[in-house]
């Protein structure tokens, strides 16, 4: 499980602004966020499945992806982290990109996925979940969005927390310079949990409710599983994009900053 806030096209300097946590099984093998072989793309690597859940490029092409809750997960289903790769190294539109997607959607597991061109000003929102439902391409219009383990902004506890609480820091600091590490620390890191009756009651209760807070920590009989790493990726309108990284190495927190220009944008 993951959750994403997000900010698009509605900051003069800041056309894009993104914030995520992984939550995985920590003992799960991963890179943490940086440059992969051919030094274009950036993003941090899931050491078993061979994808990642984030990752940009120098081009301006920008995709995440969170899984969806569900029940019924088939382990012989295609790694969901490929998606993301699959469009870095692509030339599609975002739109282009969801049509070819949707051919094959079901030979993942639920997925919510942000494919997004920085250049273009394009970005779409694509989803194969609810099963009976049509395959979902949407495109994501300008504002502040969150993306949990259910379809874009939907109201879920947590994503509404979140979203409110980024409403009010980006109120706060207006137009002007954005303290994202304070933000890390300050929403990222919550973990007041959801009042029970308002959980969705897909899984057990027990589990969603240990899943409802922003960070999450549980204790599970394969191992500690939760918010592994948060990221912060922010794309000014210069050009210049910082990606923020704070992880969990063992059980030490560490973290780093890497700094890198999209072309054209």
């Amino acid at each position: 499980m993951c959750i994403a806030v997000f900010m698009w096209q509605t900051h003069g300097v800041y056309p894009f602004l993104l914030l995520l946590n992984r939550d995985e099984y920590h003992n799960r093998a991963t890179t943490p966020v940086g440059w992969w072989d051919g030094g274009e793309i950036i993003g941090g690597r899931d050491e078993v499945g061979g994808g990642t859940w984030l990752a940009s490029s120098k081009q301006g092409r920008v995709a995440f992806l969170t899984n969806v809750l569900e029940v019924d997960v088939r382990p012989e289903a295609r790694t969901r982290g490929d998606l993301v790769i699959r469009f870095l190294n692509s030339n599609k539109s975002p739109k282009a990109f969801a049509e070819e997607l949707s051919k094959e959607a079901n030979e993942y597991n639920g997925f919510n996925l942000i494919v997004a061109d920085l250049v273009t000003k394009s970005m779409v929102y694509v989803s194969n979940r609810p099963k009976e439902a049509p395959f979902s391409i949407q495109p994501v219009p300008p504002g502040i969005h969150v993306l949990s383990n259910a379809m874009l902004d939907s109201p879920w506890p947590k994503a509404e927390r979140l979203e409110m609480s980024f409403k009010v820091q980006v109120d706060r600091y207006g137009e002007g310079e954005i303290p994202v590490k304070e933000l890390v620390e300050m929403l990222m890191r919550d973990t007041e949990k959801a009042d029970e009756n308002k959980l969705p009651n897909i899984c057990p209760r027990d589990w969603e409710h240990n899943l409802s807070s922003i960070f999450v920590e549980v204790d599970t009989p394969l191992g500690k599983y939760g918010t592994r790493s948060t990221a912060a990726l922010t794309v000014r309108a210069s050009g210049e994009a910082s990606f923020y990284e704070i992880y969990l190495e063992g059980k030490e927190w560490k973290q780093h900053t890497l700094t890198y220009y999209i072309q054209k944008l």
